[in-house]
């Protein structure tokens, strides 16, 4: 392995990310917040230098919406698919005497969790909301959700926001003419 290799053993996987990130027309920094990790920990996945840990390649395979075959190829590229990671998992089913492949689900709830608070978090990397309720006999709030999005997503959530409230307070409103006709 050359020297280079030796600094760099992510490099395909670093190449797709940033890929991914170009494409979708963001910078680090808001890739990053909306992943929740450092700018600089993002610039040294994407150089291939640092291999993300399983959480964070899920949460950037998310963030791009990357499809099933290249979610795998990117799993792959990052090097968990191999033996030594595959020890952990010694109770997997076998097929043939390989393991089978397997495939996160990601359940969604499609409850509907109502909160009392936000607290809005904004700084260079992105923007985070944390929407509480209010629990227990002491009145303590607690997290019901965390959502994580860069600016972009932000601005564009306020447009949306905007528009679904005009709508829903004008809604059956009619105008009259102005009696001209």
């Amino acid at each position: 392995m050359s020297e280079i290799d030796k600094r760099t053993p992510y490099s395909a996987l670093g190449a797709q990310l940033k890929d991914l990130r170009e494409h979708s027309r963001e910078s680090t920094a808001e890739v990053s917040g909306a992943v929740e990790i450092d700018e600089s920990d993002l610039r040294r996945i994407e150089s291939g230098a640092e291999r993300p840990s399983e959480d964070i390649l899920l949460l950037l395979i998310s963030h791009f919406a990357v499809e099933d075959d290249k979610a795998a190829e990117l799993w792959q590229l990052a090097g968990y698919d191999r033996a030594e990671d595959q020890e952990r998992h010694v109770h997997e089913p076998t097929q043939n005497g390989r393991p089978q492949s397997q495939t996160l689900m990601v359940m969604i709830d499609p409850r509907v969790m109502y909160s009392d608070s936000v607290e809005i978090t904004a700084n260079r990397e992105g923007v985070v909301l944390n929407f509480s309720q209010v629990a227990g006999q002491n009145g303590q709030p607690l997290t019901v959700s965390r959502i994580g999005m860069s600016h972009a997503q932000a601005k564009m959530l306020m447009g949306v926001l905007h528009q679904a409230l005009y709508e829903s307070e004008n809604q059956g409103r009619k105008q009259l003419g102005d009696g001209s006709k």
